[in-house]
């Protein structure tokens, strides 16, 4: 049977068959074949009905009875930024051992020409590699003796051989910024080693040190993030802005693919203030000179945020005590949020923590009495340990959460801190569905998180890190087609597109992803090997591989010569006929780590924190103390 909202008489320029369809449609949840015209899904259905409407140019793809699922949207993720340095970063992410992560990292220092770096920019955690450890400064000073390398774990550290903190200006004489760590030996020299205690600028301006790629090979990285995350079966994204990004200049690239209809992910984008103590005259700015919901389909204005002011920013590095928020933080936002409602602007404010949430509500529903936000779309990010009250102010004011799976790779640190009955639920996320508030997921990649999808998708039907811990009891896991949806339809509300894209539904833009394997049948732990096979974003093919890759359009090459996505895929997906190797090789990792365990609190000299918890949310690792630096 045809969807009941199916047009008729409009011959498709492609229809997809001999498929099994999640339509995520409850009218009709599942079917065999869907038709697509005009960049959208004109029909859904049976085999024999969609067949029928096939005209003499119409495409048709043969689905190989493979899942396909609607587009994944990421309601989170820094595409925009991640675009622009993507061909310069050599990716860990996935990668299942220490071993193997050092072997490419020498591979491409004997690539990378000076006066280059390369660049580890996070998406990983040392809590998925075998070792269950970071390399130390030696071991990268070994292999990297003159090739600057940078390394960014999370958002708590980055390592920086001696090649780097030449090239990047650091002595004993460069002092400490505030909220940061440079790490000295007993010279008083840098070791290399940058602490994050717990604001992370000091990590992003060592960063931001190293050479930048030309304009056209940032076009040329952009191009082939978005290829990344089409082979993972992105094909939107909500652009939560960032740090060093700033409002236009940092958006040509973007803007100018737009407008050579080459992109290949459909990006709404959030602009973030970029200077303390100038926030509100960035708003007055931007509000002047760009409108939510400005632009089409591919790509348009969405908001405020996620940072609003910096004096409310805390930050999620579980390696440290929870920061409190300045006096200030009330007025300030007060201020910026004030201008969002009177100009209708949608927002996001990026929140970890319960008692950062508590201020910024009462300030949320101070605004509100003098302006109602009256169906306005607002939400909090992340909120790791929002309350259940908490949970109940935001639904009262219409609001929503986007969350992430950033405890995937931050779990095992919380828990040291916290204590695993703490960890349980952070965030409650089946919790805030109960209480009827809007729930969306996305990854936060490209640095505290990796950009794959399917990391999150397990996280959130299994509870487990992707170093293999358990955080979350079966009361705050979902269903594999709860998080499908949450993935894709419940993301629209967080860009104002509801009804527009996220099923697979006559009217609904046409987006989709035939799987590599099914979601819905393979065994939990295959979920993160998941890829798409074929990928569609307004009835375009993107991406095509496997029995599809007669369809496909490459790119070109990844820009410089030396880029690692030249040799390397971006997130790392074991195959099949790698699984027994991956088993030696985690054996093997486990049996040569021989870490000292002399310091009372670390089970590894390499910086693993506390496994007692504490109470004391502003303590130290916990109630032992620790003897020991990680390195």
């Amino acid at each position: 049977m045809l969807s009941a909202t199916a047009a008729t008489g409009n011959k498709p320029e492609i229809i997809l068959h001999n498929a099994q369809i999640t339509t995520l449609d409850k009218r009709m949840p599942t079917a065999s074949a869907v038709a697509i015209s005009g960049g959208r899904f004109l029909a859904v259905g049976s085999d024999a009905d969609i067949m029928r409407m096939a005209g003499p140019a119409t495409r048709v793809i043969d689905g190989r009875r493979r899942r396909v699922i609607p587009g994944l949207i990421d309601s989170h993720i820094h595409i925009i930024r991640g675009g622009l340095n993507y061909n310069m970063e050599l990716r860990w992410d996935g990668i299942p051992s220490l071993a193997e992560a050092m072997r490419r990292l020498k591979d491409q220092v004997d690539r990378t020409p000076a006066p280059q770096w390369v660049r580890v920019v996070g998406g990983f955690t040392e809590q998925q590699f075998a070792e269950k450890r970071l390399p130390t400064l030696e071991e990268i000073n070994a292999v990297a003796p003159d090739t600057p390398v940078f390394i960014l774990h999370l958002y708590d550290r980055a390592l920086l051989n001696r090649a780097a903190l030449k090239a990047a200006g650091y002595t004993k004489d460069t002092p400490n910024p505030p909220g940061g760590l440079i790490v000295r030996g007993k010279n008083g020299e840098p070791t290399g080693l940058m602490l994050a205690e717990p604001n992370a600028l000091l990590l992003y301006s060592a960063l931001a040190r190293g050479p930048k790629l030309p304009y056209d090979y940032q076009v040329n990285s952009t191009r082939h993030f978005m290829r990344e995350l089409n082979r993972l079966g992105v094909t939107s994204a909500i652009d939560a802005g960032g740090g060093f990004q700033n409002y236009p200049d940092d958006y040509k690239v973007i803007e100018d693919l737009h407008k050579e209809n080459q992109l290949t992910v459909r990006i709404a984008y959030n602009l973030f203030t970029q200077k303390a103590k100038e926030e509100l005259s960035d708003f007055k700015r931007w509000t002047g000179m760009v409108k939510p919901g400005q632009g089409d389909d591919f790509y348009r204005h969405n908001g405020a945020g996620e940072m609003l002011v910096f004096s409310a920013a805390d930050f999620e590095d579980f390696r440290q005590p929870r920061p409190e928020m300045p006096a200030n933080m009330e007025q300030d936002l007060e201020e910026v949020v004030r201008l969002l409602a009177q100009n209708r602007w949608p927002f996001r404010l990026h929140a970890t923590y319960d008692e950062t949430i508590s201020r910024a509500l009462d300030t949320f529903e101070k605004v509100n009495r003098d302006i109602p936000f009256n169906g306005l779309h607002w939400f909090f990010d992340h909120a790791e340990t929002i309350s259940d009250r908490n949970i109940e102010r935001i639904a009262k004011l219409g609001g929503g959460v986007a969350i992430q799976h950033r405890m995937a790779y931050q779990g095992e640190y919380f828990v040291e801190r916290y204590g695993q009955k703490a960890a349980e639920r952070t965030p409650p996320f089946k919790r805030m569905l109960e209480m009827g508030v809007q729930v969306g997921v996305g990854t936060d990649a490209t640095r505290v998180a990796s950009h794959d999808p399917w990391n999150a998708l397990y996280w959130l039907t299994t509870g487990k890190t992707v170093g293999g811990q358990r955080l979350y009891p079966t009361s705050n896991v979902v269903d594999r087609e709860t998080a499908l949806r949450l993935y894709t339809q419940a993301n629209t509300w967080f860009s104002n597109e509801e009804g527009t894209k996220g099923q697979i539904k006559a009217g609904q833009l046409a987006d989709l992803a035939v799987l590599s394997q099914d979601y819905f049948a393979v065994p939990e732990e295959d979920i993160r090997q998941i890829v798409s096979s074929l990928t569609v974003v307004g009835g375009r093919v993107v991406y095509a591989a496997d029995d599809f890759s007669s369809l496909d359009s490459p790119i070109p090459p990844a820009m410089p010569d030396w880029s690692p996505v030249r040799k390397y895929d971006g997130y790392y997906k074991a195959r099949k006929s790698e699984t027994s190797h991956l088993q030696d090789l985690h054996r093997q990792a486990l049996a040569a780590c021989g870490c000292s365990t002399a310091c009372g609190v670390h089970g590894h000299a390499h910086g693993r924190a506390a496994s007692a918890p504490t109470a004391d949310n502003g303590g130290f690792w916990g109630a032992l103390g620790c003897s020991c630096w990680a390195a």
